[in-house]
């Protein structure tokens, strides 16, 4: 190997190894639709919620939201989007109306579809959108959901004591998971659940 090309070669290496020590995970393959949803919901920390609007001069119109949520503390999945909410808020005064919702969730979050040079309106840049529902929930449930929510938004435990807050999760009725070209596609709850969350390389 001569001497000019020793230096380039290296300069690749060590940026090929940098750029794999950044990159901090690897999506599953795009075959594997419902585990590919259930990695997208724990490594996503905040939501992009619609429901529709009961305030004029949108009333019967959809109204999107940032919500932060957790589905469960780091390394542990449940699957369920819990979120800490107020009646306070415009969009859960909707939800008392009308609990029916939407939430996306996008890898553009993190650090992945920068990383891979994906804009986040690319299909390689993986996203889902969730149809269902928001309960309250109580008991175990509550206690669970103040652990996932409480490990991974540590500044909700100083949110002001008289906005009554209150525990509630998304009731999934379906997945939908763009992650690849071909056009979107549609997991089962019950195939969500099942899959698994988390995948060793």
């Amino acid at each position: 190997m001569s001497a000019l090309l020793r230096p380039v070669l290296l300069l690749l290496l060590l940026l090929g190894l940098s750029s794999a020590s950044v990159c901090r995970f690897q999506i599953p393959p795009h075959d594997q639709v419902a585990q590919v949803a259930r990695f997208i919901a724990h490594h996503c920390n905040w939501a992009s919620m619609a429901t529709i609007s009961t305030h004029k001069p949108v009333v019967g119109q959809p109204f999107s939201n940032v919500f932060s949520f957790s589905d469960g503390p780091p390394g542990t999945s449940s699957g369920v989007p819990y979120m800490y909410l107020t009646r306070m808020e415009i969009s859960v005064q909707d939800l008392e109306v009308n609990p029916e919702a939407s939430l996306s969730m996008s890898l553009a979050q993190t650090d992945y579809c920068r990383q891979q040079g994906f804009d986040p309106q690319s299909p390689l840049c993986a996203h889902i959108i969730l149809s269902g529902s928001v309960i309250q929930v109580n008991g175990t449930e509550a206690d669970f959901a103040k652990k996932a929510l409480f490990s991974r938004h540590p500044e909700m435990i100083d949110w002001p004591t008289d906005h009554d807050w209150f525990f509630a999760k998304f009731n999934i009725t379906q997945v939908w998971v763009l992650d690849y070209f071909g056009g979107i596609k549609t997991v089962t709850p019950e195939d969500y659940f099942q899959a698994p969350p988390h995948r060793k390389y």
